[in-house]
């Protein structure tokens, strides 16, 4: 193997270990991946399926159009109380990260719309968090997301790092290193293919 692709693995091996660290430490007292408030993570990113969302004015969005960011994508409602409790750690999490191509994609599964969303932020002064909207909740059933709140940590490349389900604090420190984490992943090169 090559010193690059030994660098690579012990960066992988790293960062799930860090993961896994998080699960007992930041959310103690939980089981598995599968329970709500433990990150399941994914080594290697996998794929992505491909799903529509839109902005606060209707236009159409899709993940490949945020290339070259980490994505948070947080699928919320505000008739959710576990939703509106982590909201203002995600705004917080936009503010801290945002300078380093981390974008939050708050998508509301409320079916009012953006003047709900735009209602609810102004209430619980949200201000660093665009209104994404997923009213029908295709996003939800594409990504098989079993409840709300659950929220996605996607790679650079537009692959799925990480998800959690269930409330979190996403501007614990814990998260944020997981996150910045997941963000130098993308600039690690990676062997050629064929290299010892």
């Amino acid at each position: 193997m090559t010193r690059s692709g030994t660098t690579g693995l012990a960066q992988r091996r790293a960062l799930l270990a860090f993961a896994m660290t998080c699960a007992t430490t930041a959310f103690p007292g939980q089981g598995n991946a599968s329970t709500p408030g433990v990150p399941e993570v994914f080594d290697p990113p996998r794929a992505l399926p491909d799903f529509v969302f839109t902005d606060e004015a209707g236009r159409e969005h899709r993940v490949a159009d945020f290339a070259g960011e980490v994505l948070v994508i947080n699928l919320w409602a505000t008739w959710c109380p576990p939703c509106v409790a982590e909201m203002p750690t995600l705004d917080r999490l936009q503010a801290m990260l945002g300078g380093e191509r981390v974008r939050v994609l708050a998508l509301s599964q409320d079916r009012g719309g953006a003047a709900v969303v735009r209602r609810f932020y102004d209430q619980t002064s949200v201000r660093h968090l665009p209104i994404w909207l997923d009213p029908r909740g295709a996003a939800s059933r594409i990504l098989g997301a079993r409840g709300l709140p659950t929220t996605l940590i996607v790679t650079r490349d537009s692959r799925e790092a990480m998800r959690l389900a269930g409330e979190a604090e996403w501007d614990a420190p814990a998260m944020v290193k997981l996150i910045r984490a997941i963000g130098a992943r993308g600039a690690t090169p990676r062997p050629a293919a064929g290299a010892t």
